[in-house]
């Protein structure tokens, strides 16, 4: 499988991937970023973007007008594709805003089953803004999250401890000056076998509950000085700062958008790269086909998977051919090569950026 960029409608774009690239089932992500039913024109002027609807100034990059039931079954048709290419083992994410996206998840419970979604995760898109208006600021939209199965590919995301962190989740230090706190080593539910509901230093695990792991790994444990021992005789299992990957990621993510952005609604890249990471392995097929400046398929690239991109707009095929063969900080990201359609002409052009 190599990289495909097509310039066309993504419903079109989808069909041809289905039939024609025979690339059902084949498909380990999807992330899309669609128009959020804001009902205006996002347009483009002396190489910024502006997000300011129906702007009369620049070039349009794309248009958002379709609104209420319209917008939903527009989506609605696009996901029920996306579903059909997704592998068994494949998920999509859908960046949306808080004023249509409580409607999109109840359309995608039904497309994708309620039993499949995931998160509905919460992005910090700006810093707060003193706008006088009835109601709270906004500076958030939402990314709903579905798998295709109940096992899809999970690379479990981990985050840095902050110094706050380290203070108030290893409390402890030791002789050393090593970071620690301590944990239960028993768990509940009893056991009536078995080497967990056996003595350890001559104490049983209290009513109710076993042993975490056997008593030799237990003893092993405490030989090696992982147990603590409290002043009643209580022991529980020390964990090390230092010995951790990091803390889980949750479902709130700080992830701003780019102050002077290229093209509109750009995405920050650390967003599609954490996505990338935890919801594809290398070699992936990774798809976004309202693709825009290309974010996704730069961040896929870098990553090693393969993408597919997909947009009408010329403007956002151009913004993606730059995107991703650019030198970005100290990080090189080579020039590909890749496949480039134009639906309207269905003729496939090698391209080397």
């Amino acid at each position: 499988m190599h990289n495909i960029l097509i310039q066309g409608d993504n419903i079109e774009g989808l069909n041809y991937l289905l039939n024609e690239r025979e690339l059902k089932g084949k498909v380990d992500l999807v992330y899309i970023d669609p128009p959020f039913a804001t009902g205006g024109n996002f347009t483009i002027s002396n190489g910024r973007a502006t997000t300011i609807s129906n702007s009369k100034k620049g070039d349009i990059a794309y248009s958002d007008t379709l609104k209420g039931a319209d917008f939903i079954d527009f989506l609605r048709e696009r996901l029920q594709l996306l579903k059909e290419l997704l592998s068994e083992q494949g998920s999509i994410y859908l960046h949306i805003d808080y004023k249509i996206g409580h409607y999109v998840k109840v359309m995608m419970d039904e497309v994708f089953g309620i039993e499949n979604f995931r998160n509905d995760i919460t992005r910090i898109k700006c810093n707060p803004k003193n706008f006088n208006r009835i109601g709270y600021g906004n500076i958030k939209d939402l990314i709903l999250f579905y798998t295709k199965s109940t096992n899809p590919i999970w690379n479990e995301p981990r985050e840095k401890y902050t110094d706050k962190d380290f203070e108030k989740l290893f409390p402890k230090t030791d002789k050393q000056g090593r970071r620690y706190t301590t944990v239960p080593i028993h768990a509940p539910g009893e056991t009536e076998n078995g080497k967990s509901n056996q003595p350890f230093k001559g104490i049983l695990p209290p009513k109710g509950r076993h042993w975490r792991v056997d008593v030799d790994t237990l003893t092993q444990w405490d030989n090696e000085g992982l147990i603590e021992w409290s002043n009643t005789g209580n022991p529980r299992k020390i964990i090390y700062a230092d010995e951790r990957e990091g803390k889980r990621v949750q479902d709130i993510w700080e992830y701003k958008d780019p102050q002077y952005p290229t093209y509109p609604t750009e995405k920050n890249q650390d967003l599609l790269d954490l996505i990338i990471k935890t919801s594809s392995n290398e070699k992936s097929i990774v798809l976004d086909c309202f693709c825009g400046s290309g974010t996704t398929l730069k961040s896929a690239h870098s990553q090693n998977r393969c993408w597919i991109g997909i947009d009408q707009s010329e403007l956002a095929i151009n913004a993606t051919k730059e995107k991703i063969g650019i030198i970005e900080g100290n990080l090189f990201i080579p020039k590909p090569n890749f496949e480039f359609i134009k639906l309207a002409e269905k003729l496939p052009i090698a391209n080397k950026l």
